[in-house]
């Protein structure tokens, strides 16, 4: 068992349960619940799963959410959230919050960015208005907002680059760390992540492990992936990144993923990671099932009485008909994208509970192999 912090001081800590190969389950206790791990996290990016009531956001069986500091620095301000109580008072959810730093956001969102030591300015993709982000005023806004466990301030590039741009921003990000670290003080009951960068190159994820690990971090994060270098590649990395971490801290992979994404990644070592991908696909009507993918609006649907997946036991699969799922979407009425969000929710932590079980009885590698085999089956037979 290996412990981040004292926990008698109100401290984050995290215990290692079980591994299996690479693969690991443990639990991540803070003041406000236990994140069992591995861990997927939704994303509340404006303070809210979209399409989900906090309360239906729990009953799927998630420990901990994400927000989003870019988003909420904007709208509706971190100054006002603090005034309002804090970010899970205003948004209504007493479990954990994971914040990001806001470093990507303004890399993929922002327009006419401007890159120095100091930080990032920028212009708000919602009105023009111009900002300043920097590890500095990261820490504190998520100081504002009140997260469990904060995210040091980075600059990810987008991928494929060259390696002499993966070492200068992984190097400037390197310094971020430090400065986050500083900034973000000693704050009982709250946890700092550092970000590992350096694109898929070994030496450089090595050399950003080793910076990292010499800051001190309570957890460390695989950033920079993800972002359109595909699959493969990011396995390829995935097999020696996590390796370069402590194995006694919390391993976060940042964007990640689809469910083999996710599967894979915990198989190379990985206990946490969070995606948009369960809410939005099932605000545009994709559907994930044990049996692989299917997208409501088609036709073959608008007769079948069946549910979407039998062996769910979510309010979509329980109590609606395939026909009925095809008709709401089709109408476009709100109840489609609850409903279909709340059964990707449901079966992204059904794959959790399913890897977490297996690795505690050192069955990993079956669980893996059928789970890939009833993806491969592909949807049920029209009627």
């Amino acid at each position: 068992m290996s412990r981040m912090q004292d926990q008698s001081q109100n401290r984050i800590t995290f215990s290692l349960n079980a591994t299996d190969g690479k693969a690991r389950t443990g639990v991540i206790s803070t003041p406000r619940g236990d994140i069992r791990t591995p861990a997927f996290m939704p994303v509340g990016t404006a303070a809210t799963v979209k399409a989900m009531m906090p309360e239906s956001v729990a009953a799927t069986g998630a420990d901990i959410l994400l927000g989003n500091t870019y988003h909420l620095m904007l709208r509706p301000t971190a100054e006002r959230i603090d005034r309002l109580g804090g970010l899970h008072k205003f948004m209504n959810w007493d479990k954990p919050i994971l914040t990001d730093s806001g470093g990507f956001q303004v890399m993929s969102l922002a327009g006419l960015r401007k890159l120095t030591e100091k930080g990032v300015t920028f212009k708000s993709h919602i009105d023009g208005s111009k900002h300043e982000l920097t590890p500095e005023r990261s820490m504190d806004i998520q100081r504002l907002l009140g997260s469990d466990i904060v995210m040091c301030f980075d600059e990810c590039p987008a991928l494929p680059a060259d390696r002499g741009r993966i070492a200068e921003s992984m190097r400037l990000s390197m310094r971020w760390a430090a400065r986050s670290k500083e900034a973000f003080g000693d704050r009982p009951g709250h946890a700092l992540f550092g970000i590992m960068q350096g694109g898929l190159e070994r030496d450089f994820r090595e050399e950003s492990a080793e910076a990292l690990k010499k800051i001190g971090f309570d957890g460390y994060a695989v950033g920079g992936l993800a972002v359109g270098e595909g699959q493969a590649s990011m396995f390829d990395c995935l097999d020696f990144a996590p390796g370069f971490l402590p194995d006694d801290k919390p391993r976060y992979l940042m964007g990640v993923g689809k469910p083999d994404d996710i599967v894979g990644a915990v198989k190379r070592g990985i206990d946490m990671m969070d995606c948009v991908l369960p809410s939005r696909s099932g605000r545009t009507g994709q559907v994930f099932t044990r049996h692989g993918v299917l997208n409501i609006k088609n036709a073959r649907h608008q007769d079948d009485p069946r549910p979407l997946d039998e062996s769910c036991g979510c309010p979509a699969c329980r109590n609606y008909s395939r026909a009925y799922l095809h008709h709401v979407f089709r109408a476009q009425e709100m109840i489609s994208g609850m409903l279909l969000t709340w059964h990707n929710l449901h079966y992204f932590q059904d794959i959790m509970q399913g890897m977490r079980d297996a690795i505690a009885k050192q069955a990993f590698a079956e669980w893996e192999t059928a789970f890939h085999a009833g993806r491969a089956q592909g949807d049920i037979d029209p009627l």
